[in-house]
């Protein structure tokens, strides 16, 4: 067989096989391609603190007319704690958190630096480096009226996730919201 015809063969396997996406080997080329398919073309669920929250396994339900936004609160010009915002029985998925909709703030106009941690605790996301970042400044309104894009990581269903919240030159300042994430098998 010539190197043509070995290309041409290959390339006829990529254009008319069909591959098992996200059921197919980890990382491969049509496991990595199934995976951001399902990023652009899935659905997304909403969720905001549980009713009826339960330990660290149970901490959101879905958007609902008495689901209430999740708010964390902001230290002495410094970070607030870190509140979990996902159990480790509240996906069935793998997900990734995809948006925020922020309903209020408590400091209209101040700059406020928001971070998103996933792990065992918000501490460990942080020595993990599973984190991701969101800037946010709300102006005399203070709420959004479209919600904020973020960038994660997809997580393994499971993962719990954390949040926390430093309003620069603020003494405390919360930050209520719900979240979007999508979810993918595999």
């Amino acid at each position: 067989m010539t190197m043509q015809s070995t290309l041409e063969t290959m390339i006829t396997k990529i254009d008319n096989l069909a591959t098992n996406g996200l059921s197919g080997v980890d990382n491969s080329l049509a496991y990595r391609i199934g995976e951001v398919e399902r990023h652009f073309h899935s659905y997304e669920k909403w969720y905001g603190a549980a009713a009826v929250p339960a330990g660290e396994t149970h901490i959101a339900d879905r958007v609902a007319k008495d689901i209430a936004a999740f708010t964390i609160d902001a230290g002495d010009d410094a970070w607030g704690a870190w509140v979990q915002i996902l159990g480790s029985d509240d996906t069935a998925q793998k997900y990734d958190l995809h948006r925020l909709m922020i309903t209020d703030v408590e400091k209209d106009g101040a700059v406020h630096f928001i971070q998103i941690g996933f792990g065992t605790s918000g501490a460990q996301a942080l020595t993990d480096g599973t984190y991701t970042e969101v800037v946010y400044k709300p102006q005399a309104t203070n709420t959004e009226e479209t919600p904020i894009a973020i960038q994660t990581r997809r997580q393994a269903a499971g993962t719990k996730a954390w949040a926390r919240v430093l309003s620069f030159d603020q003494n405390t300042g919360t930050v209520s919201f719900y979240f979007g994430l999508h979810n993918y098998e595999g």
